[in-house]
């Protein structure tokens, strides 16, 4: 996926976990994060942002921040954007070979799933999870505790036993990380459901993307440790 209209601008702070004020061009401008995560070790005073400019009507603001360095890395903050890349890797071939249906907001059960999808005989659904939590090249998911994630796992764990194939899929908004891994000191009972999910056959997929200033795309896959 591509971005247009991107500048470059500076983090000032963050009043609640929908605006953030960033410096740009020598003013004071109040922009729309794309995260409601804490994103605290990426949003600290000074940190080097990317914003995208959108003309649209009736928006209190119409600027998106997308990006941060952490140091020299470039970590993607979109919250959109996982489902997106996951979506054109998919259609392009990357995910499953011979796919001939994905379809995005499946609802099965008391669950709404991110994709389900058809290849050949294959049935399955698909849950997505973007992770921006990094600490020396480990990554980690999530940066706050989410019970709706824990809901999801226990969801595609029925999706298996009702003879559907399931997926849990981690879109890793940065590259060369080493491993992914739930995050234990945060919400250790995602990781216990993490666990119980892959027992019970939900199949666990980790990959890292590309990120310019201006584009995201999946990349390769990573290591998983649970």
């Amino acid at each position: 996926m591509t971005y247009s209209n991107i500048s470059g601008a500076v983090f000032v702070d963050r009043p609640n976990r929908f605006i953030a004020h960033v410096e740009l061009d020598g003013h004071l401008q109040v922009c729309h994060v794309k995260n409601t995560g804490r994103c605290r070790e990426l949003l600290v005073p000074g940190a080097r942002v990317l914003v995208q400019r959108i003309d649209k009507p009736g928006r209190k603001t119409d600027l998106d921040l997308i990006g941060v360095w952490k140091g020299q890395r470039l970590i993607n903050m979109d919250a959109a954007a996982p489902n997106r890349v996951f979506a054109e890797w998919a259609l392009a071939g990357g995910f499953l070979p011979g796919l001939t249906l994905l379809k995005a907001e499946a609802v099965h059960g008391d669950s709404r799933f991110d994709f389900y999808l058809e290849a050949g005989p294959r049935r399955g659904f698909v849950e997505v999870k973007g992770v921006t939590l990094e600490e020396d090249g480990v990554v980690r998911f999530p940066d706050a505790p989410t019970e709706r994630g824990v809901k999801h796992l226990r969801g595609l764990e029925r999706c298996v036993q009702e003879g559907y194939q399931a997926w849990a899929v981690f879109v890793i908004q940065m590259e060369g990380v080493r491993h992914f891994s739930p995050n234990w000191a945060t919400h250790p009972q995602f990781g216990q459901a993490l666990i119980q999910a892959q027992s019970a056959g939900v199949r666990l997929l980790a990959m890292d993307c590309h990120v310019t200033e201006t584009s995201l795309a999946i990349r390769a896959q990573v290591p998983i440790k649970l």
